[in-house]
């Protein structure tokens, strides 16, 4: 049993021509290069959730960009144990 599919793409001229020249730069087959360019999207993409999550969060709380490095010493502070 098969556990790849076949899918055809289309591309523009100069596009393919960049991908030929990346794949073969790096010994790779298209499909390898197109297999790692949606893992790479998807990895954006998935960051791209978290930061405006993020941003929304910092927003209602009004909190900006400036209080960033603020907030993480007082939060790291208040985590250390005690000093005797």
């Amino acid at each position: 049993m098969r556990n790849t599919r076949t899918l055809s793409v289309t591309l523009p001229p100069d596009m393919l021509k960049r991908a030929q020249s990346i794949a073969k730069r790096e010994s790779r087959t298209m499909s390898e290069l197109i297999r790692e360019a949606l893992r790479h999207y998807e990895r954006r993409s998935w960051w791209d959730d978290i930061n405006a999550y993020g941003r929304s969060k910092a927003d209602r709380q009004g909190i900006g960009e400036q209080d960033v490095n603020r907030l993480v010493h007082e939060l790291r502070a208040s985590k250390r144990p005690a000093k005797k």
